[in-house]
């Protein structure tokens, strides 16, 4: 795995041994960043089930103003600081990395995200339950973009609490779906 653009462009990350985290391949996160390319500068970035930190990496090489990382596996928050120090000081000074439960680190957090990354565990429909708590608390700002990244054959609702799916790409055995937040007004929770 590397960083494609930016800053860190080309640095190696290191990826996990086993099956228990399952990297965006290098071809979806050159795709994906290609449909966020005008939304990432100077945005407020959350990469959810963050697993290596690569998508919430090369947001912040491509000009993020900063990134939050949550993974509940210490092994999975252990490889996320090694690839953001292999970045340099920098890219730590720019990062936030919790080590819990999805659920208690986004009930704790009081400031809204510009684009929030999620790649959940396949199977089992963890995207429900973030995308209720991130509307419930209002954690993407009017506007912002949410991605999930999921199993091809999962089909996402095109609407969900105050979201609303853009576009869906698929790549290999992953697909990903795009969602932009209504105002908070005419959320629907």
């Amino acid at each position: 795995m590397r960083i494609i653009a930016g800053e860190y462009r080309g640095r190696r990350l290191l990826a996990p041994e086993g099956k228990d985290i399952r990297p965006t391949t290098d071809k979806t996160r050159e795709a994906l960043f290609s449909i966020l390319m005008n939304e990432i500068p100077d945005a407020r970035v959350l990469d959810l089930f963050a697993g290596t930190g690569a998508l919430g990496i090369e947001a912040l090489s491509r000009g993020a103003a900063g990134c939050t990382f949550i993974d509940q596996s210490r092994a999975a928050v252990r490889l996320i600081r090694e690839n953001l120090a292999a970045c340099g000081p920098e890219a730590e000074r720019r990062a936030c990395v919790c080590a819990s439960d999805f659920r208690r680190v986004l009930a704790g957090l009081d400031e809204p995200f510009d684009i929030i990354l999620m790649d959940p565990p396949y199977g089992q429909r963890l995207w429900r339950p973030a995308m209720e708590i991130i509307a419930e608390n209002r954690l993407l700002t009017p506007g912002g973009v949410l991605v999930c990244e999921h199993r091809r054959e999962e089909e996402l609702p095109g609407e969900i609490v105050g979201f609303v799916r853009q576009k869906e790409r698929r790549y290999g055995i992953s697909k990903l779906s795009i969602y932009r937040c209504y105002a908070p007004d005419d959320m629907i929770i």
